[in-house]
């Protein structure tokens, strides 16, 4: 049976594409450079950042970004406008866990990106027992090496396992590594037909629906 629910954390636990786009063009703003559309921020979300910034501004000073986005991106989160858990996604997450599974993280986001997230006191903390980012894991996603880590230092095994996530990379790195996969297309950045289907294992319009999805999956995996 499923012992361990992994979820993505942009777009699944939290919607942060739009709240990007604004935190991003800010920054930009701030360097003097011209704003990025939505459209390009779009056709390049799920890239690492640092990755996906010299396509959505050619020629960005990647060393003059980072601290400012570092700076912009602590300024947002305290003041609620990046990385917000809705109350409905949290009582989901205590619903798995008082099923007798694990939480953990599965991230493409640098640490600098994910550590307020896991400090004592956020909501998150005190939920996850273990998070993976692009600090921690030597593989990103859709590459299925990205869950060699956790399965390491878990002892669990791909079929006690489900990934929950928003983006056909993530339905590639699950499939790979032979994970169950949950599809959640509650941002509208993506519909279920830009997903490989042989990937994909169910689909959720909102989050909390993982909840008796993973209890189907359970009964019908075990």
């Amino acid at each position: 049976m499923i012992r361990a629910v992994i979820v993505d954390v942009d777009d699944t636990l939290c919607m942060t594409e739009a709240a990007s786009f604004v935190l991003e063009n800010e920054v930009l703003a701030a360097m003097g450079r011209p704003p990025m559309s939505r459209e390009l921020h779009l056709a390049t979300w799920g890239d690492p950042l640092l990755e996906a910034m010299p396509r959505r501004s050619p020629g960005i000073d990647l060393q003059e970004f980072g601290p400012l986005f570092q700076t912009a991106m602590e300024r947002h989160v305290a003041d609620g406008l990046l990385d917000v858990i809705p109350p409905e996604n949290l009582d989901a997450l205590d619903a798995l866990i008082e099923s007798d599974r694990s939480v953990l993280l599965l991230t493409s986001r640098a640490e600098s990106e994910i550590r307020h997230m896991l400090e004592p006191g956020h909501a998150i903390a005190g939920r996850v027992s273990g998070a993976y980012h692009r600090g921690n894991t030597r593989y990103g996603k859709p590459d299925p090496r990205a869950f060699d880590e956790l399965l390491a230092h878990t002892g669990l095994s791909p079929a006690q396992c489900v990934y929950v996530g928003d983006s056909p990379g993530d339905a590639v790195a699950a499939g790979g590594a032979g994970l169950a996969f949950i599809a959640c297309l509650q941002s509208g950045v993506r519909r279920l037909e830009d997903f490989d289907s042989r990937h994909v294992t169910a689909s959720i319009g909102a989050f909390p629906e993982v909840v008796p999805v993973v209890e189907r999956l359970s009964r019908t995996r075990g």
